[in-house]
This record gives C-alpha cells, structure tokens and sequence, in this order.
C-alpha cells in the first residue's frame, strides 16, 4: 500500500495543478486518472471545439475578400478532415504539455487509464488498475460530464461530447439548451450553412449574462438566420426516416421541428458516482449532482478537498485551476484561503464574440448606486479598418468608491477586451487609473478607455467647463479622437 501526504483525483486542469502546487510545498503527492491525462478540455471540451470555431470564423472572413480586394472565394466545409484536424490539435497539445513526464519530473507519482477509483474508507482509496493509495489528504478533481434529461428519445440526441463522431455536416440541427456550449454550438453551425434551431427553457439565450449581452446575441443569432425558441421544454425526440423530430412545449403548446441531428447541452454536471464518497463522509449538494465545498473547498470531510467541476461552482479551465491552487494550499499549509469567484472573466467563441467579467447591471444596481457607460464598437477606427463594427463595451462602477464593478462586451475578440477590465478589477482599480492607460491604436482593446473615460466625465472625476454639461447629448465624447456619429 503506498503512502503520501496527499493524494489528487483526476487528471484534467485541476487535478494536475492541484498536484503541481502540493509538490510546490514539498508534500509527497500521487495523482490518479481513470482514463486520459487532460481532462474534457484538453480531450472533447473547449480546445477542440475551438478548433471548430477557428473554423467557422475563416469561413466568415472569407465573406470579405472581395471589399479588401482579394479574389473571392466560397469555402467549403470538410467535415470529416475538420475532425480530424481537432484531434490532430489534440494530440498536440498533449505533446506541448507532456503532463505525465512533467508531474513525474515533480516526483508526482502518476497512475494514468486507472479505471474506476473509490474510497474505501476516509483515508484509503483504490482504483480498479492500479495500487491501494493511502493519504492524509485529498483532492477530488474527477471533473464532470453532459447531463442528459430523462425524456423519450433523449439517447437520439447528441452531446457536446459526441459531435466529433460526425463525419459528414448536417443540413439542420437542433440543439437543445441556450446558454454558452449551446450558443457556440449554434454559431459553429450556422458559420457552416446548417440550418440551426435552439431550443431554450430560459426566457432568453445566455440567460445568466447581463441582460443587453443576452439581447444583443439574440438579435445577432437571428440576422444570422438562427430560429430560437425561448421559454421552451424539449418534450421527446422521434426517429424519422431521414432525421429527427424533437417536440417542444412553448407557451403551454406542443410543438415540433425536423432536424437531421439533435445535440443536448443542458447543463454539467459532478463526475460523483462510483467514488464511494459515502465511505469517506463526503456529502453532495442538494442537486445530488456536486460535492459540497466550502469557501475553501474542504469538503464535509475536514481532511478532503475538491476542485474543477465536480464542485458545480464556476465550471471553466481557469477556474478550475485558480480552485486547485487554494485547495492544494489549504490541504499542504493548513490556511483557510477562500476561493473568490467574483473576478472571472468568461465568455464565448461565437459570432459574434462575447466576454463578461464581475457583475451584471442588473446585479449591480441591486447592490448600490452604480454609473454605467456603453460605447458602440462603430466608435473604434479599428473595427471599421476590419469591418465589424458590431457589438459594444458596457463598463459598470460605482459610483461611491468609482471602483470598476464589471464589463460586458459583445464583439470582435471580446474575451480579449474584458481581461483588461478584468485586471483592473484585481487590481482594485479606479476608474480613473483605467482612463488613464495609454491603450494601443488602432485596436478593439482601445474601446475600454473610451467607456472608462465617459464615466470619468459622466461623474465629474475631471475638470469641465459648466456649460459642458448644456450641450447635446452626441457631444459626450467630443474629447475622444475615436467616435462615430451614429
């Protein structure tokens, strides 16, 4: 039986990081994996559907040769050799990152295609191809999966997981769910020609986003020819002789819509079962679907910690590995560091971009008095050079302390312009300081000064000649070198 101070389960982004760090802190550490190093992300998650999306946006920047003067051209999409590009991309970053040679080269002790591990008792663990591992700590970083819902027809659908088993595109889709895999999903697909359908329960796609992202995305989706159907329940999917019929209840109506595929994304859920949890006194949540964690993700088990998805908390890489490092050195040093969610810039590789970090309008003025500031993306010289000038930058701060509160943008490399906002954030920045940066020209990046410095002048951080204040509304930014008169 082998002994360490601590033992980590799971080998995606957190269970690697967890084990590098303990290692850090010179803790004798051994990780275990069922199956592949790497995690969803690495293997079928986010870095191969980028692939996708890498896709998908050259097929849309050749819709512009011909205004740059260069020979049209009409791409067209080769399924099959896409796949396999995005495994071939696979098996390039798991040569980049040489996770089992560079946790052996931290003296990690690694067991990788482990199978099935369960705890047999609070401090013992076996896997099914591999030792019996005693510890006195734990990290659980098994991950999570595609829920399914119990509904008739429900295995037709494909996951997230399963569409790299496609080998030919389809000329329609429905995709069930709304939120962020499924939107990207639909943008991927659309980029393609594929005839998309989303179905969705909430009131509006990207639900949980502020609510002029989720407004802007689904005017966008729409131009696009994306039908969505919100405030809608899938019923059952049927078999057709040359497709599927997925029925859906929609304003207390059933309806129907023929698809050639269907795909699920409705939600992530904790990689929970066959740990044997009960045996080491570890309780899930009340969904039954996470472990329950703390704000320093111990588990109901003091000696025992989790992090990544199987936490239900914010489910993304960098999360993933931000929880990591707090639970390695809660577990190693015995600190009760608290994991902070708050600042987590996210967002999605669709068409067109979105990024969001910190609080909603919404949430925002729930909480106290904010100002806000939105500046269209047709105010950017660089996004007229390119030619998408659609979108805007939302900044939100408040208005006793001038602190940065959040961002949201739509856009051209969004995810880009937000983790500036989001620095600031972490920096505890005040708007002014942001105003002030000399941000490069011409770039989308530019448009975070633009907002910083409206709200600047919107709450008299800056001197104004009184009639200021008297002149028409378009005259706001006249100070700025970048503005559009739209």
């Amino acid at each position: 039986m082998e002994q360490f101070d601590l033992v980590v389960i799971g080998g995606g982004p957190a269970g690697v990081t967890a084990a590098l760090r303990a290692r850090e802190l010179g803790a004798s550490v051994a990780l275990v994996e069922r199956g592949k190093m790497g995690g969803t992300c690495t293997n079928d998650g986010c870095a191969p559907t980028r692939v996708l999306a890498k896709a998908a946006r050259l097929v849309r920047d050749a819709q512009q040769y011909a205004d740059y003067g260069l020979s049209p051209a009409t791409p067209t999409v080769d399924l099959a050799e896409l796949i396999s590009r995005t495994q071939h991309t696979i098996y390039r970053l798991h040569e980049k990152k040489q996770l089992v040679q560079h946790l052996e080269e931290a003296d990690v002790f690694v067991w990788t295609e482990a199978g099935h591990g369960r705890f047999v008792d609070p401090h013992t663990f076996v896997v099914d191809e591999g030792p019996r591992l005693r510890a006195k700590q734990f990290i659980i970083a098994a991950g999570g999966h595609a829920r399914r819902l119990p509904f008739p027809g429900a295995e037709l659908a494909l996951t997230h997981s399963d569409v790299w088993s496609l080998r030919k595109l389809p000329g329609s889709v429905v995709i069930g769910g709304g939120a962020a895999t499924g939107c990207q999903l639909a943008s991927i697909f659309a980029a393609f020609g594929v005839q998309v359908t989303v179905i969705e329960s909430a009131p509006s796609i990207l639900a949980v986003e502020d609510e002029q992202t989720s407004a802007y995305m689904t005017r966008a989706f729409r131009r696009r020819g994306i039908r969505i159907e919100p405030g809608s329940r899938v019923e059952r999917i049927e078999k057709l002789p040359e497709g599927l019929r997925v029925y859906y209840a929609q304003n207390g109506e059933t309806r129907s819509v023929d698809a050639e595929v269907a795909v699920l994304a409705v939600g992530w859920v904790g990689n929970v079962e066959h740990l044997g949890l009960e045996a080491a006194g570890v309780e899930l949540d009340k969904s039954g679907n996470y472990i329950l964690v703390d704000d320093n993700l111990r588990t109901t088990a003091p000696h025992i910690f989790a992090a990544g998805d199987i936490t239900g908390r914010m489910m993304l890489v960098q999360s993933a590995a931000h929880q990591a490092r707090v639970a390695a050195e809660n577990a190693i040093l015995g600190t009760e560091r608290d994991y902070r969610r708050y600042i987590v810039p996210h967002g999605g590789f669709t068409n067109p971009e979105y990024g969001s970090v910190g609080l909603t309008e919404k949430e925002a003025r729930a909480a106290e008095d904010i100002a806000v500031a939105v500046v269209p993306y047709a105010d950017l010289d660089r996004a007229v050079i390119d030619s998408r000038t659609e979108g805007f930058c939302k900044l939100i701060v408040s208005r006793r302390s001038h602190r940065l509160l959040g961002a949201h943008v739509v856009g051209e490399q969004a995810l880009e312009v937000v983790q500036v906002v989001a620095a600031g954030m972490a920096a505890d920045m005040d708007v002014r300081q942001l105003a002030a940066l000399e941000l490069a020209y011409p770039t989308f990046t530019s448009i975070v000064g633009l907002a910083a410095r409206q709200l600047v002048r919107d709450l008299k951080l800056t001197p104004l000649a009184r009639q200021w204040s008297t002149l028409r509304p378009v005259t706001a930014r006249a100070a700025e070198w970048e503005r559009s008169i739209e």
